[in-house]
C-alpha cells in the first residue's frame, strides 16, 4: 500500500470511528476541507506535522494498531506523536498567537494600527522557516548543511526565495551569531537594536529577491517621530520571541498553506475590526467571499480577475472553492488582480505567497488605467470577475466621456453622481464572451431612479443591463457585515451567456435574515453560505427567500431589482407584511392629500362669498 493510500485508509477509519464528515475532520486537524478531500482522494499526502496530528487522532479514535499497520503507518509513529501532540498547533492556537503578538505592541485597542508592521514580520518568519526546510532538503541530497548553503548561495533558483544570513530567523532572534561586515568606508554596520536589524533584514531580502520589492519592505521598523521610535524595540523584541516559539514554526513541514492562510485571514479580520473606514480598502468579510465563490463555481484553469483586489481574498477563495469542487485536478485557476493602495498591494502579495498560490498582481487606478490588457490594448477578457469596489464612488464626468476603452457609452450610457454602475460597466468589459461575475455594491445601486419621474442615468444603465439579459441575479446581504459601513450591501451577479433555463429571468435572493450577531460585526454562518449558494444556483422560487422574475416583470417595476421589493417580508403584527403596510401607508397618504385639497377648495369658496 502506498503512503497516499495508507493515509486515505487511516482517515476513513478515523471518520468511521468518530462519525465525522470530511469537513468536521478538517476542522479537527486544522486544515481545509479541500485538503482532507485531496488526502482521501490520494492526490496528495500530509506533511510531517499533519501526519503527526493524524496519527494522534487515530489513537484518540481507537483505530487499532493492526489497522494502522495494515495501512502502512508504523505504531512507533503514533506513539511518538503522543509526546509531540502539544507541539502541533491548531488553527485556533495559531490565530491566538498572532493576535497576542499584535496586541503586545500597543495593546488590543491600537493593535490594528500596526498591521503594516505585523504582517511583514509574519511573512519574514514564514520565508525563513521555508528557507530552512529547503536547505534541509538540499542537505539530504548533498550530504550536509554547509554544502547545501554553499550550493544555494550559488544557485538561488533551487529555492523559492533566497534569504541572506542576516535575514534568517535564527539570527534575528539571537539564537545564531552573525558577524556584520564593515561598510565601504570601513564603518561597522551592526544594528543598534532589533528595529534596525529588521529593517536591514527586509531590505537584504528584497535585494536578493526583487519580486518582493514593495511587499516586505513597506515599513521601517526603526522609524522615529519626534525623537521617539514608532515601535519600542523592547516590545518588538517580544513579538520576535513570540514568533520564535517552536510550537508556531511556519515551515513547509509544519503547516500547509491553507492552514497558515486561515490564520493569516483571521489576522486580517481582526485588523479590519479596529480599522474603521479604511478596513474596506483591504478586506471583504470572509464569508461574503466564499458565498461569491460558491455561486460562481470556478473550474480548473479558468481565468479569474479582481480589479479592486485589496488583500486578494476574493481571488484566493475562488481557488479554495475550485479545489473543493474538483479535488483531483492539478490545474490551478489563473488569478490576476489590480490594486491602487500600496499597503493593500503588499498585503495581497503576501497573502498569495502564504497560500502558495500564483496571483498576477499590478498596481494602479483601475478605472483610469486598467493594467490587464490584450495584445491589441483592449481590456483583457476573463472567465470570472469578482470585486468589491468602493461604494457610491464619485467620478469626474470627463473620465466617462473620453474613455479610451469604450466601457460606458456603449453599455447603457454615462452615469452621473455615484459610480456603482460604472464599476459594473467596467466589470462587463473585463468579461470574456461567456464570462460571469459577482460584484458587491451598495443596496441603492439596484433601486436608484426607479419610479422617479425624472430621467435617471443610473436607472437607464440598469435598464440596459436588464434588457440585454446580462443580470443573472441580485443577493441582498445582512446588515452590519462590512467593516467600513453598517449598510447591508448586495451582490450583483452577471452572466454573458446564461444557461437556457435562466435566460430571460433574474434570481432575487433575500439573505438578510441569514446572520449571527458578532462583535463588532455580524457574520454569515458557514452552513448558511452553502445553503444560500445552493438555493441561488437551483433557481427555483422559495417563499420569503428567493424570487425569480422575468425581464418583463423587471420592466413593469421600472427596473427596481431590490430582492426586498420582490421577496415576501417577515410578517408583522396582525399578519400584514411590510410591503402591505407600506402600500397601505401610501394609500392613506394619498387619501389625506385628497381631503386636504377638498378642504382648501371649500375654504376658498367661503372666502370669496
Amino acid at each position: 500500500m502506498t503512503n497516499k493510500a495508507a493515509t486515505a485508509h487511516i482517515l476513513r477509519a478515523i471518520r468511521a470511528k468518530l462519525d465525522l464528515t470530511q469537513e468536521q475532520l478538517a476542522d479537527r486537524l486544522g486544515v481545509s476541507f479541500a485538503t482532507v478531500n485531496r488526502w482521501e482522494g490520494e492526490t496528495s499526502k500530509p506533511q510531517r506535522a499533519q501526519a503527526s496530528a493524524i496519527a494522534a487522532l487515530a489513537l484518540e479514535a481507537g483505530v487499532e494498531e493492526g489497522e494502522a499497520a495494515e495501512a502502512g503507518v508504523a505504531p512507533a509513529l503514533a506513539r511518538r506523536t503522543r509526546t509531540r501532540l502539544g507541539m502541533t498547533p491548531s488553527t485556533k492556537s495559531m490565530e491566538q498567537m498572532l493576535w497576542d503578538a499584535a496586541c503586545s505592541i500597543r495593546g488590543e485597542k491600537d493593535a490594528a494600527k500596526f498591521k503594516d508592521y505585523l504582517l511583514p514580520l509574519l511573512f519574514l518568519k514564514r520565508l525563513s522557516d521555508v528557507f530552512d526546510d529547503e536547505i534541509a532538503r538540499l542537505a539530504e541530497e548533498y550530504g550536509d548543511k554547509d554544502t547545501a548553503l554553499e550550493i544555494a548561495e550559488t544557485d538561488h533558483s533551487l529555492l523559492r526565495f533566497y534569504l541572506p544570513p542576516e535575514a534568517r530567523w535564527a539570527v534575528i532572534s539571537g539564537r545564531e551569531a552573525y558577524n556584520w561586515p564593515l561598510d565601504d568606508k570601513g564603518r561597522p554596520t551592526t544594528p543598534r537594536d532589533i528595529g534596525e536589524h529588521l529593517t536591514k533584514a527586509v531590505r537584504a531580502v528584497v535585494k536578493q529577491n526583487p519580486d518582493l520589492s514593495g511587499v516586505i519592505d513597506v515599513v521601517d521598523f526603526a522609524a522615529e517621530r519626534n525623537g521617539e521610535r514608532d515601535i519600542n524595540p523592547a516590545k518588538l523584541r517580544g513579538v520576535v520571541e513570540t514568533f520564535s516559539d517552536p510550537r508556531y514554526r511556519l515551515g513547509l513541514a509544519d503547516v500547509q498553506p491553507d492552514f497558515l492562510g486561515r490564520a493569516y485571514e483571521y489576522l486580517l479580520r481582526k485588523f479590519a475590526e479596529g480599522s474603521g473606514q479604511s478596513a474596506g480598502e483591504f478586506f471583504t468579510p470572509t464569508e461574503v467571499g466564499f458565498l461569491m465563490a460558491h455561486i460562481l463555481r470556478p473550474r480548473p484553469g479558468e481565468t479569474c480577475h479582481d480589479y479592486a483586489c485589496g488583500s486578494a481574498g476574493l481571488l484566493i477563495k475562488l481557488q479554495l472553492v475550485a479545489r473543493e469542487l474538483d479535488p483531483t485536478s492539478r490545474v490551478p485557476l489563473k488569478l490576476s488582480g489590480q490594486e491602487l493602495q500600496a499597503e493593500s498591494f503588499a498585503v495581497a502579495r503576501m497573502n498569495a505567497i502564504i497560500h502558495d498560490m500564483e496571483v498576477e498582481l499590478a498596481r494602479g487606478d483601475t478605472m483610469i488605467n486598467p493594467k490587464f490588457r490584450d495584445a491589441s490594448g483592449k481590456i483583457r477578457g476573463h472567465d470570472i470577475v469578482v470585486a468589491n469596489p468602493m461604494w457610491n464612488q464619485p467620478f469626474a464626468q470627463d473620465l466617462f466621456k473620453n474613455d479610451p476603452f469604450d466601457r460606458f457609452q456603449t453599455a447603457g450610457g454615462i452615469t452621473s453622481g455615484k459610480g456603482d454602475w460604472a464599476w459594473l460597466q467596467h466589470t462587463l468589459a473585463c468579461l470574456s464572451a461567456d464570462g460571469r461575475a459577482a460584484v458587491v455594491l451598495d443596496t441603492g445601486a439596484v433601486t436608484r431612479g426607479s419610479g422617479s419621474k425624472n430621467e435617471d442615468k443610473e436607472r437607464n444603465i440598469r435598464k440596459w443591463f436588464v434588457d440585454h439579459d446580462l443580470i443573472d441575479g441580485v443577493i441582498l446581504l445582512p446588515e452590519n457585515l462590512f467593516y467600513n459601513t453598517t449598510a447591508a450591501g448586495v451582490i450583483v451577479v452577471l452572466n454573458k451567456r446564461k444557461p437556457v433555463a435562466r435566460k430571460g429571468r433574474i434570481q432575487l435572493l433575500n439573505a438578510s435574515r441569514h446572520f449571527r450577531k458578532g462583535k463588532p460585526k455580524n457574520y454569515l454562518p458557514e452552513e448558511d453560505i452553502r445553503q444560500l449558494a445552493a438555493m441561488y444556483l437551483k433557481g427555483e422560487p422559495v417563499e420569503r427567500e428567493l424570487a425569480v422574475i422575468t425581464l418583463q416583470q423587471a420592466k413593469e417595476a421600472d427596473y427596481n431589482l431590490s430582492p426586498s421589493r420582490w421577496v415576501g417580508q417577515t410578517e408583522i403584527a396582525g399578519g400584514a407584511s411590510l410591503s402591505d403596510l407600506i402600500e397601505k401607508a401610501r394609500s392613506l397618504a394619498n387619501a389625506g392629500r385628497e381631503i386636504d385639497n377638498a378642504l382648501f377648495a371649500m375654504l376658498s369658496e367661503i372666502k370669496e362669498e
